[in-house]
């Protein structure tokens, strides 16, 4: 038997096993290379994603540095804010020395309180001297703090108004948002005050300090209140009001006129109250 069947046979298997192996390096060899690529595009991620991180982290740091600033200034203005607040009530309690004023201070918000006898005859709606007088010693005060608003609030008691003057004042929306209105006038047009400092608002009956149903809790809540703040605080212009008033009922504030010396008050022809003091 012929050996040459055997040795081709041979030839083509040693042939075989190369071509095998060549075929296994060059895709070993396309893996390596595959695998350098993708570990060199994990290596270009890794170094993007830290970039990106070591950004965030700058971000993060300059944002806390922003808020730590903030919470400075914050800081700040409530210490600056309440000194002057502080100076304020002491400037006020030294300029109004009277039992007929109480001054109080909540929430950023000082409130002057002044009795209506101190500011209006029984059931009218223009300033006695008096009242002139202790306006005229707060707008003094006020033109210290020019930043500061104002808010002229006008409060009555409980008893209604007799049926005589209804006409006039339909009821103590009326008479208390005309008073406040009458301040407000002597502020801004006689006192100096800046006219986009002030609102004015009645409340009628409805916010009492005082038992409406002894005599001396119903004179404490016939009463102007004089609420000084801030103007973050003060948000808007004019302060809401309880109730709106229809224009067509609200009578205007008197005239102001210079407080004659003889004690009077300065318009005798102001619309009066029924049934109990207001």
């Amino acid at each position: 038997m012929s050996k040459r069947p055997l040795i081709i046979a041979s030839v083509l298997s040693v042939l075989a096993i190369f071509f095998f192996l060549g075929l296994s390096a060059w895709r070993n060899g396309r893996l390596v290379e595959q695998a350098a690529s993708e570990l060199s595009d994990a290596r270009r991620t890794i170094e993007k994603d830290t970039l990106q991180m070591d950004d965030l982290k700058a971000q993060i740091t300059n944002g806390q540095a922003k808020i730590e600033e903030l919470q400075r200034q914050l800081q700040q203005e409530k210490e600056t804010a309440t000194q002057t607040h502080q100076s304020l009530e002491k400037e006020m309690r030294a300029a109004l020395e009277s039992k007929d004023v109480t001054i109080s201070q909540l929430q950023g918000k000082l409130t002057v309180n002044i009795l209506d006898r101190v500011m209006f005859d029984s059931g009218e709606a223009a300033l006695k001297p008096d009242g002139q007088s202790v306006l005229q010693k707060v707008a003094n005060v006020l033109a210290q703090h020019p930043q500061l608003k104002i808010h002229v609030i006008g409060h009555t008691d409980n008893v209604p108004i007799r049926p005589s003057a209804r006409g006039r004042f339909p009821s103590n929306w009326e008479l208390s948002t005309s008073r406040a209105t009458a301040a407000l006038r002597f502020l801004t047009e006689k006192a100096g005050v800046d006219p986009r400092r002030v609102g004015a608002v009645g409340y009628g009956e409805f916010r009492p300090v005082a038992d409406n149903a002894t005599p001396e809790g119903r004179a404490k809540n016939r009463r102007i209140a004089i609420t000084i703040l801030s103007e973050e605080l003060a948000g808007a212009d004019v302060a809401p009001t309880a109730r709106p008033v229809a224009s067509d009922v609200v009578p205007s504030a008197p005239p102001l006129s210079k407080a004659p010396s003889t004690g009077e008050p300065a318009d005798p022809v102001s619309p009066t109250n029924a049934a109990g003091t207001k």
